[in-house]
């Protein structure tokens, strides 16, 4: 009798020979995988054929898939024990999901991380939450802080800030905007976290300004909706000085469509008209 693994895999497979087998051949060969990574969770190590067997396959078949995960490191091998004699032939292997194949599972981090959030912010109040927003920021950049101490500009401090962002995950690089410099995060790997607790941008927001060195103005994010985190970063500035939202749609016109969405009378997001200083606060 099949479980309901079995019988979810076999029911989202294609029919051979139907329109569909054609039209959706890549999403059959995706969906067999991920039936593939289902069965060895549920069960433990099992060969092909008891693959095979549960899915609906020929043992070939599993096995070029198999063949597949082991190549992504999704899975290892290693030969089946037996009892008694073992026959002619190569020995049966089975197959079990290492932790990469772990990872194609579904996990609830996001969940986990605003539950623990929203505790902290229970027990210790606002400030709690954004004091470990601003000690997660500087660990981001406390092993390039060297880098950014020898650095001769704010045009060096920014790629360097942008490689420190990268290998956090947030795929960042930096543009030269006509009157200053754009950064872009083209990733967020904590955009849903973010989406509850705002602090995360904000204290990101304090320590890249003071790494800087200078005032830069943030004017998108991807915790708000905009399709990657953009932070404006004047060549030239004047302390205390607020530029206007048009100067910097013109320089960078990446941003513009921002300032098409919001409102009237209205910046495109709470912190898209701010400057923070080095020290951390706006400059009001």
């Amino acid at each position: 009798m099949k479980t309901s693994i079995e019988e979810k895999a076999g029911s989202r497979m294609p029919s051979v020979g139907s329109v569909d087998a054609v039209s959706y051949d890549a999403v059959a060969e995706v969906r067999t995988r991920e039936a593939v990574v289902q069965l060895l969770l549920a069960h433990g190590p099992l060969t092909a054929a008891a693959l095979a067997e549960r899915i609906g396959f020929s043992s070939a078949a599993i096995r070029r898939h198999l063949e597949q995960l082991l190549a992504e490191g999704a899975v290892i091998s290693r030969e089946a024990s037996t009892l008694g004699r073992r026959g002619r032939g190569r020995p049966a292997r089975t197959y079990l999901l290492t932790e990469i194949g772990r990872t194609r599972l579904p996990h609830s981090y996001d969940a986990l991380a605003i539950e623990a959030l929203e505790f902290l912010s229970d027990v210790g109040g606002p400030d709690a939450v954004a004091t470990f927003a601003r000690r997660r920021a500087e660990g981001i950049v406390d092993g390039v802080r060297g880098e950014l101490a020898a650095a001769v500009d704010v045009p060096a401090k920014a790629e360097i800030l942008a490689r420190a962002l990268t290998g956090a995950g947030f795929a960042a690089s930096v543009q030269e905007v006509g009157i200053g410099q754009q950064l872009c995060q083209h990733h967020c790997p904590v955009a849903h976290v973010a989406t509850r607790f705002p602090q995360l941008c904000e204290e990101e927001m304090t320590v890249i300004t003071q790494v800087l060195g200078t005032y830069a103005q943030r004017l998108a994010t991807i915790a708000r909706g905009d399709s990657f985190c953009t932070t404006f970063i004047p060549a030239a500035h004047q302390p205390h000085q607020l530029l206007p939202l048009s100067t910097i749609a013109a320089a960078a016109p990446n941003t513009a469509s921002l300032h098409d969405a919001a409102p009237n009378n209205a910046a495109p997001h709470d912190q898209s008209h701010r400057i923070t200083s080095a020290t951390g606060k706006d400059p009001s």
